[in-house]
């Protein structure tokens, strides 16, 4: 966290410009598991992409963005120091995120190199895939620097396929599940992370 409060500091003492970068992204919104003030998260555009500290676990969205039909998101997403073991990631196919009926199906990585696949309605969470670990993601053995990973979920026509560095960790059935709806981020408790980006395409080729 230390190193995130640098950094702004360092951005902020530059330019005006660079001041005003740093406020909380237009359009977005944020939506905490419990209830909590909204000073419960840093949560700022550092080009390139957008600067994530949480108190307690949020989503992070923007209404607009939304994904239906055959589609990529991916994102590429670095994690900072920090003694917590908790996930952060991506969700697709958000509905009512603000409404107590809210659902979405979310995709998260960890420190410790395991990803896990859930979905959120209301209240109430389901385990689709639990914490697996995957020699593809990107371990942080808890040195000074940032560690960056690339997760990407592809919605085809018949599956859901969940990749971390353009490696296959896990697919399932599209039939079993709600994937059209808003894209965005996921961030657990007490974590510091850096999101250079947040992309949907439309997916091309292979649309098994």
């Amino acid at each position: 966290m230390r190193l995130a409060y640098l950094t702004l500091a360092l951005v902020c003492s530059t330019s005006p410009l660079a001041a005003q970068e740093l406020e909380r992204p237009a359009r977005w919104k944020v939506r905490f598991d419990r209830p909590a003030p909204d000073t419960a998260i840093y949560f700022v555009t550092m080009p390139p992409g957008w600067h994530i500290t949480t108190g307690p676990a949020a989503i992070l969205y923007d209404p607009s963005k939304t994904a239906q039909d055959e589609y990529r998101v991916q994102s590429e997403i670095s994690l900072f120091p920090g003694e917590r073991r908790e996930g952060f990631g991506l969700l697709i196919g958000g509905a009512d995120l603000q409404a107590a009926n809210q659902s979405y199906l979310y995709f998260l990585i960890r420190k410790d190199g395991r990803f896990l696949v859930k979905h959120r309605a209301g209240s109430e969470t389901h385990v689709i895939i639990p914490w697996t670990e995957h020699s593809a993601i990107i371990k942080h053995d808890g040195g000074e620097g940032e560690v960056k990973n690339v997760l990407a979920i592809e919605c085809g026509a018949q599956q859901v396929r969940f990749f971390v560095n353009d490696q296959l960790v896990a697919w399932l059935p599209r039939s079993e599940m709600d994937v059209d709806g808003i894209v965005g981020l996921r961030v657990n408790h007490s974590l510091n992370v850096h999101v250079t980006n947040l992309t949907v395409e439309p997916l091309a080729g292979d649309t098994r």
